[in-house]
């Protein structure tokens, strides 16, 4: 293999594993679940997740930054929704990896406590 190819194959890599950072916390996850269902303003999400406004406020800004995310201003309101139909898919297609996983994803060791 060349270099070139190694060097793309490690920016795929790594490219992959910051974009499933975007995906690793409980509450990033809520967040997209509920968005799921169709854009909302800050405010419903908070009632739909139980979040505090500030930490939604906080994970929608990481979100938007990592392009998961997209948002749309009316007047004094800001309406979130998931950036592309293939993150519903995407999340979809992980819960039904847990069908087959989840009891050596519940022994893991390696990320107790996420």
């Amino acid at each position: 293999m060349t270099q070139f190819a190694v060097d793309r194959k490690t920016a795929t890599i790594e490219q992959r594993a910051k974009l499933l950072r975007g995906f690793a916390d409980p509450s990033r996850l809520a967040i997209l679940d509920v968005l799921s269902e169709g854009p909302m303003v800050v405010h419903e999400l908070v009632a739909r997740t139980g979040l505090s406004q500030p930490n939604v406020s906080n994970h929608l800004r990481c979100l938007l930054e990592c392009g998961l995310v997209s948002s749309d201003r009316n007047g004094r309101f800001v309406r979130y929704r998931i950036s592309s139909p293939r993150i519903t898919t995407l999340l979809t297609d992980v819960d039904a990896l847990l069908d087959v996983v989840a009891a050596g994803v519940e022994a893991c060791e390696n990320y107790r406590g996420m």
